[in-house]
């Protein structure tokens, strides 16, 4: 454990210095919210009439409407029901956001990230989500979507086959349909997702600010969740109203856990972490 955590320092000290160098500014955002992203898997856990984040993200996009422009944050997130050997119901996100700047900018940035922390000089491989499920599903979810078949054959088929690929790969643009709060770019939805030896390790999209677009995608992500039986969260008004004056911008999510893992070869979510 002392190796494991001195590590895991180490990492978070290089992360720190990584984004510090390029003149970001971290902050700190709230752990305890009153109104979650209403998206259709994500559950957050009840905490005193409010709720533990899932992801500090509509806070600090709050943060890019006042005037910051590059800003990070590593910090506690919290999503019930997830436990296993990549899942924990309390991880520690790295998040950061760039104000006019799109997923590709960021890209860049998650490039020259791993780079640094890996001590890899290899071009990770960009596969676009299109080409990986007419390669390894044999369909196409543009032309025929079916939510239930795309998130099983992504488990079961797409994350598989990136694992047995190897290596650092970004999953890119994705269909409509899959994107709650990316913004969409003639049918295609500007996000990706970076692996790493078939582990996510990063989420990461163009920032959708049109705030009638961006309500009625919170509604049908609620109404699904009420058809699911699921707890249903209120909608933040505050966050809708400042999407406008954000006009553009990016930003990532990456889980310092996983990152930790893929680094030290560690195969368990739960051994990268203190334990008490």
């Amino acid at each position: 454990m002392k190796n494991i955590l001195e590590a895991r320092a180490g990492v978070l000290k290089a992360v720190r210095a990584y984004f510090d160098g390029l003149d970001f500014v971290e902050v700190e955002t709230p752990v305890r919210i009153c109104a979650p992203a209403p998206e259709e898997y994500i559950d957050c856990p009840e905490c005193n009439g409010m709720f533990l984040r899932a992801s500090p993200e509509l806070q600090m996009k709050k943060l890019l409407a006042a005037g910051m422009e590059k800003i990070y944050q590593i910090g506690p997130c919290f999503r019930e029901a997830e436990k296993g050997s990549r899942h924990n119901p309390e991880f520690t996100m790295l998040e950061w956001y760039r104000k006019d700047k799109n997923y590709l900018a960021i890209k860049e940035d998650m490039i020259r990230l791993w780079s640094l922390l890996s001590g890899s000089n290899i071009m990770p491989t960009t596969i676009t989500v299109r080409q990986a499920y007419l390669d390894f599903a044999l369909w196409d979810p543009w032309t025929n979507w079916d939510r239930e078949r795309f998130d099983f054959d992504m488990a079961n088929i797409i994350e598989p086959k990136l694992s047995s690929i190897g290596g650092a790969i970004f999953l890119t643009d994705y269909p409509v349909q899959a994107s709650s709060l990316a913004k969409i770019n003639n049918n295609v939805a500007e996000r990706w997702e970076f692996y790493y030896d078939g582990l996510e390790l990063a989420n990461a999209f163009s920032e959708l600010c049109d705030k009638v677009e961006q309500s009625q995608r919170f509604k049908k992500s609620r109404d699904f969740r009420l058809q699911q039986g699921e707890a249903d969260y209120p909608i933040d008004e505050e966050f809708l109203s400042i999407l406008p004056s954000i006009r553009v911008a990016a930003g990532a999510a990456l889980g310092v856990d996983r990152l930790v893992m893929a680094l030290t070869g560690i195969k368990s979510i739960s051994a990268v972490r203190a334990r008490m």
